[in-house]
């Protein structure tokens, strides 16, 4: 299944990549990759990590499924991912990991080239498997920052913090910060440069994860709809704790709905 997915992803992008047809709007463009934007917009994205450290032989892949609609001044971002991890020396476990979902409230003008939101987020256990999930309540919040004000270069940050408030009490407690850095280059033709790294601390362990990336990208638009295809191989800089990925392929395909 997992070679599927990524084999999928790859022929995907050298389709859409060497596809000549792009969105001709600069704005369309400079937005496609704004978490912020003020579209409905549908995203698969898929972190392979064929290496972990401490776990030979051993690899996990989470595909997460995202959903965002802005309504007013609050743009909601509910995510949910189907998951592959390592069971020891029984087979790996498949199926569905916690839900989680968010609402930030955008202070800046939905309008601008520039934006930032700040609001609460929820987990809810939903695993199928103990491995997949914390079997915990969680909440927290999330601040998101866009700055697409040149064509060329856009850039920003997501920081997400999580801490289980209820659920099962035999399980550990969960306290978790994940910070997102991101920046994009339009080179030309709707391909564009990137780097999105997810960086994981967990407090409540010590664990963390410090990936830097680098990948390639392409945006279309299609009638109403912007595709953003992109690949971006990620490698390990800083890390502790067994089970960290040491080397990691993240792929997506991110779609934004036009209203008009």
């Amino acid at each position: 299944m997992i070679k599927k997915i990524i084999t999928f992803f790859a022929v995907l992008s050298v389709v859409i990549i060497s596809e000549n047809t792009f969105a001709q709007n600069e704005k369309e463009l400079a937005q496609a990759n704004n978490p912020l934007a003020n579209m409905t917009a549908f995203n698969i994205q898929n972190y392979y990590m064929p290496s972990l450290y401490g776990l030979p032989d051993q690899s996990i892949n989470n595909t997460w499924l995202r959903f965002a609609k802005p309504t007013g001044r609050i743009l909601w971002r509910a995510s949910l991912p189907i998951s592959t991890y390592p069971n020891g020396e029984n087979d790996p476990v498949s199926g569905l990991g916690d839900f989680n979902v968010f609402a930030a409230y955008l202070i800046s003008n939905p309008e601008s080239s520039t934006q930032f939101g700040v609001g609460p987020m929820l987990v809810a256990p939903t695993a199928t498997d103990e491995l997949l999930g914390s079997d915990k309540w969680q909440l927290g919040a999330a601040l998101v920052y866009f700055n697409g004000n040149s064509p060329q270069v856009q850039f920003g940050g997501l920081v997400t913090w999580q801490a289980s408030v209820a659920g099962q009490e035999n399980r550990p407690n969960t306290n978790l910060m994940v910070l997102q850095p991101f920046w994009f280059w339009q080179i030309g033709d709707g391909v564009y440069l990137r780097t999105a790294p997810l960086w994981i601390f967990n407090i409540e362990t010590g664990d963390y994860n410090v990936p830097i990336g680098f990948g390639i990208g392409k945006i279309l638009k299609v009638g109403k709809t912007v595709y953003n295809i992109f690949i971006e191989p990620q490698y390990t800089v800083l890390h502790y704790g067994v089970g960290q990925p040491e080397f990691q392929l993240f792929v997506a395909l991110n779609m934004q709905f036009l209203e008009k």
